[in-house]
């Protein structure tokens, strides 16, 4: 412990925005957060830096050199390095009071009950090609009546969806129960994006690749999310505010400067959607 530490004067600088009596209630919040990477990592340190103190992080993958445009965790000192653990030095750097629990194996059926103990939000950062992990999680929160966000990065922008306690399902919105996997991707995509700001400045369309499972990325979009996400955290935890659940979804994308809200009643069976989805197949060679 660095006996330079101290909470108080640290996130000072967040009383004006928060009450000192709302401080203390963030500092005293558990947070859950699956996936380290572009998002993940970005929405640890954003929220220790609000005054979170007490995580729950998990991803079960290594830092490479391709991770470097986008992931806060991402540097020559950190290469094949867990990611986990090295973003829970991170977030003690900023924090050294901060409790931090690793999950260095990812979220798994086998786990997922610890993972979720105790915690009063859980934040989505796992990666867009892992929709069976992503689907246990939503629906143990869902089980569970605990928040659950994700702020999808998108192009130069950022697509937030909330899924509240009580209100409708991951999987009531997106519908992705007993379709093939590339059919995930689809509605997974169609769900995450219905405005799809960002499909026009998409300029190599070559670099999405679902076989591969890659595309392209921008750490304008990760710094967005964590924004986005921080605000939302916050807004949950300390009940200020409305924000907007599923089926409503909000986009805003920085290269066009627009701001859109989709409202999906039924989620993915909605005949939007349905519009939505049959434009975005072709693109996936299904």
């Amino acid at each position: 412990m660095n006996s330079a530490f101290d909470y108080a004067s640290a996130f000072s600088r967040n009383i004006g925005w928060v009450t000192e009596a709302e401080q203390q209630r963030l500092r005293g919040a558990r947070i859950a957060i699956a996936g380290l990477g572009g998002v993940g990592g970005a929405h640890l340190l954003t929220l220790a830096r609000l005054g979170l103190a007490r995580f729950n992080i998990a991803d079960f993958d290594r830092f490479e050199v391709h991770n470097f445009n986008r992931q806060v965790g991402a540097m020559m000192s950190t290469l094949d390095q867990p990611k986990a653990s090295v973003l829970a030095d991170m977030a003690r750097d900023i924090n050294p009071e901060a409790d931090v629990r690793v999950f260095g194996d990812g979220v798994n059926e086998g786990n997922v009950d610890e993972f979720l103990r105790d915690v009063d939000v859980y934040v989505d950062g796992i990666d867009f090609f892992a929709i069976k992990a992503r689907r246990l999680l939503f629906n143990a929160c869902h089980a569970r009546g605990i928040p659950a966000l994700t702020a999808a990065p998108l192009g130069m922008g950022v697509s937030l969806l909330y899924f509240k306690p009580g209100g409708m399902s991951f999987e009531q919105y997106f519908r992705v129960d007993g379709k093939s996997e590339v059919e995930q991707y689809a509605r997974f995509i169609a769900g995450l994006s219905p405005a799809m700001l960002q499909r026009s400045y998409l300029v190599a369309p070559e670099a999405v690749n679902f076989q591969e499972r890659r595309g392209p990325s921008t750490m304008m979009s990760c710094d967005l999310c964590a924004g986005m996400m921080g605000t939302s955290v916050l807004k949950v935890l300390l009940n200020r505010g409305h924000l907007r659940a599923a089926p409503w979804a909000m986009q805003f994308d920085a290269y066009h400067q627009k701001l859109r809200y989709t409202w999906r009643p039924f989620g993915n069976a909605n005949p939007l959607q349905q519009l939505l989805m049959a434009f975005i197949r072709p693109a996936l060679k299904l």
